[in-house]
């Protein structure tokens, strides 16, 4: 067997294509959708990643604000200004780049963001809507493993899916997106004594830890589908994940290769929540 690949460089073309549409839409209406993005210090990746998004916005006929600031901006500073941004009526999400300067408290930050423009699904109200099943904006990564596994036509419902992985930003929203759509939903991590026994049993593997390898072929049941959430680099430099990409396909049914998987659907998924966002101002 030889794994399907899903393509996430494909399905964010088609997304961004629609949000595209919609952006100009809501444009024409005099309400183009707004993004401001904060970047504080001078972080190598950071700078990357915001690149990214602007340039992303700019693809979509979203309007991007870009506000950077030295590392030595208080805290106190930065808070005001998300106060300010939260009062402006043109504005419809606000994304504040982590890793912040060590001086500056990262929940802080986030709850300060209102949950109308909280279009990272970071905040605390956004955990608790997404817990209880309420609408509302979901984590960007996870919202976008969703939408790749449903390209596969698979339904979650009554499968056994395992997330590999508990952190607040992919692990636990991604255990309830598939709780959501009717899965049954292990969660593993450092602690857990035998990976492989879980794995095994998975029709559906999502791997989000950040080491490379953490999923190897032997772990994996036929035909199965694979997330790779990780952004690893191999001993020659080269961009991998965290599953043994060559082992598993031969293998599963499914899986997302890395780059080209989950990747470029975490920053599609941020558009897609500021579109929503602006489509419910108008």
């Amino acid at each position: 067997m030889t794994a399907k690949l899903i393509d996430g460089t494909l399905l964010s073309q088609t997304m961004r294509a629609d949000i595209a549409t919609r952006a100009a839409q809501l444009t024409a209406q005099g309400k183009q959708p707004g993004l401001a993005v904060i970047l504080v210090g001078e972080d190598p990746a950071s700078h990357v990643y915001v690149r990214n998004k602007i340039k992303a916005c700019g693809d979509t006929g979203i309007r991007s604000v870009l506000e950077k600031y030295d590392a030595d901006l208080s805290e106190a500073a930065l808070l005001a200004r998300i106060d300010a941004l939260n009062q402006d009526p043109t504005i419809h999400g606000i994304l504040v780049q982590m890793p912040l300067p060590k001086h500056i408290d990262p929940q802080k930050v986030i709850a300060a963001i209102s949950t109308a423009k909280d279009v990272d699904g970071y905040s605390v109200l956004s955990a608790g809507e997404l817990m209880t099943g309420l609408p509302g904006f979901r984590p960007c990564t996870p919202w976008g493993c969703m939408k790749l596994i449903e390209t596969t036509g698979v339904s979650l419902r009554g499968k056994h899916a395992v997330v590999i992985g508990r952190s607040n930003t992919v692990g636990k929203p991604m255990a309830l997106l598939l709780l959501q759509a009717n899965a049954t939903v292990t969660v593993c991590h450092s602690a857990t004594p035998d990976l492989a026994h879980h794995t095994r049993q998975a029709d559906v593997v999502v791997a989000a830890v950040g080491r490379r390898n953490t999923l190897t072929a032997d772990m994996v049941k036929p035909g199965a589908i694979v997330i790779d959430v990780g952004m690893n680099r191999d001993d020659n430099g080269k961009l991998c994940g965290d599953v043994d990409f060559a082992g598993i396909k031969e293998v599963a049914g499914h899986i997302t290769p890395v780059p080209g998987g989950v990747g470029p659907m975490t920053i599609t998924m941020l558009l897609a929540n500021t579109i929503e966002s602006a489509e419910k101002t108008v």
